[in-house]
């Protein structure tokens, strides 16, 4: 990792290294504004009088801030400049997780979460910026520590809310920790202000609406899309999937834990091997193989084989990583990497949002599984034909588009 020293722009050990913390850190709490209000939504609507519309409102809230505010993250670090946007982001992010927790409000909790959202949203689109800044030669590496940081750090959230609340015997505790975490990831970033790369406020062409015309850009977004719409799918309905097959809820929850903790390893394997190729439709075609294991074993295999199934499933969402990955690969420059990562997030986290809500539509129309399970075909199928062409070696700079 000695090759990490002269990466950065600056060309000292210690800035790599400090780049590199910072990056880790302010990906531990990217989804910690998600991931720990789910295990105690019950108690917090009950708590606050909160409506199930505001319920609803605040489950879907991910999926605006994430479109909506990332898509105009390219043009705020051309502003503010990416390491001072993303201290900004984190600082948003924990004054949000903060203020949610000291007042007892619905309003003002849903407000709060969005301002934290927001922070996590610009933070999805600058650290695959910063990566292909910092470390051009070592994107593979860096978005294999990017993403293993954020498993975990969903994950951590997941699994410690609910036993800081019992052991605190406040909800309004075991949400506010995560606050001092978004405090100290920020320290890195206090740091790197006077490493702020130069700007090029002069140039306009950068932006997500300059993508609009490209295959490239759209096939990327909607490869993304597929996969977060069947991480949505899987999160939302997994346990009760595994319920209905036969499973006790506290089976289910444990299943769905395991399948949560599979995203670490995934994370850390599948971009150290798609930066083994420059053409990453190999990688494609094998997360999408286990993909179609997984969930034909879901619909049609033996229940009593669920754990691995549910494993196959969580093995083909290292789409993940790898769709991060190729923000930075199928990219030449950092601000062509902020342009694509806006417009395949925003884009993808859209498509995404549609997935929960139309498996419980086709679930409740047909009291089975039958039709929402091929709906997940339908989606793997279109991840696997946007993959393919995202995954041979391009470059958005290079495309030739209409009118030019």
């Amino acid at each position: 990792m000695s090759a990490l020293a002269h990466e950065p722009r600056g060309g000292s050990r210690s800035l790599g290294w400090l780049v590199m913390l910072g990056i880790v850190l302010a990906a531990l709490n990217l989804r910690t504004a998600v991931t720990s209000v789910g295990p105690l939504l019950g108690e917090i609507a009950r708590t606050l009088g909160m409506s199930s519309v505001g319920t609803g409102l605040l489950t879907t809230l991910p999926v605006l801030s994430f479109a909506g505010v990332g898509a105009i993250t390219p043009t705020l670090s051309r502003r503010v400049g990416e390491h001072r946007l993303l201290l900004l982001a984190l600082v948003t992010l924990g004054a949000g997780l903060l203020v949610r927790v000291l007042v007892d409000s619905a309003p003002v909790f849903l407000v709060s979460s969005a301002v934290a959202l927001s922070g996590g949203a610009v933070g999805n689109v600058l650290i695959p910026t910063l990566i292909k800044r910092h470390f051009p030669s070592r994107t593979g590496f860096m978005t294999t520590v990017y993403t293993t940081a954020l498993a975990v750090g969903t994950m951590l959230a997941a699994a410690a809310t609910v036993p800081i609340e019992q052991v605190s015997g406040d909800w309004h505790v075991a949400l506010g920790v995560w606050a001092a975490l978004a405090v100290v990831s920020a320290i890195p970033w206090l740091a790197l202000l006077r490493s702020e790369p130069e700007r090029d406020t002069g140039r306009r062409d950068e932006g997500i609406r300059a993508l609009l015309g490209s295959r490239l850009a759209w096939t990327i977004a909607v490869y993304f899309g597929t996969q977060s719409m069947v991480a949505y799918i899987m999160f939302g309905w997994l346990a009760t999937m595994l319920r209905d097959a036969g499973y006790e809820s506290g089976e289910a929850g444990l299943i769905v834990g395991i399948f949560t903790a599979l995203n670490i390893p995934v994370s850390m394997v599948v971009p150290a091997i798609g930066t083994r190729f420059r053409d990453q439709r190999p990688v494609v075609v094998a997360l999408v193989f286990f993909y179609v294991l997984g969930f034909t074993g879901l619909w049609a295999g033996p229940a009593s084989l669920a754990l691995l199934w549910v494993s196959f499933v969580a093995v083909g969402m290292g789409s993940f990583p790898l769709a991060l990955m190729m923000l930075a690969a199928r990219t030449r420059t950092p601000e062509k990497t902020a342009a694509l990562s806006a417009f395949g997030q925003s884009v993808g986290y859209l498509i995404a949002g549609a997935g929960p809500l139309l498996v419980g539509v086709l679930h409740d129309a047909t009291g089975g599984w039958s039709l929402p399970y091929a709906m997940m075909f339908v989606v793997v199928a279109v991840q696997l034909v946007t993959g393919l062409y995202a995954g041979r070696e391009r470059y958005l700079e290079d495309e030739r588009r209409p009118g030019r």
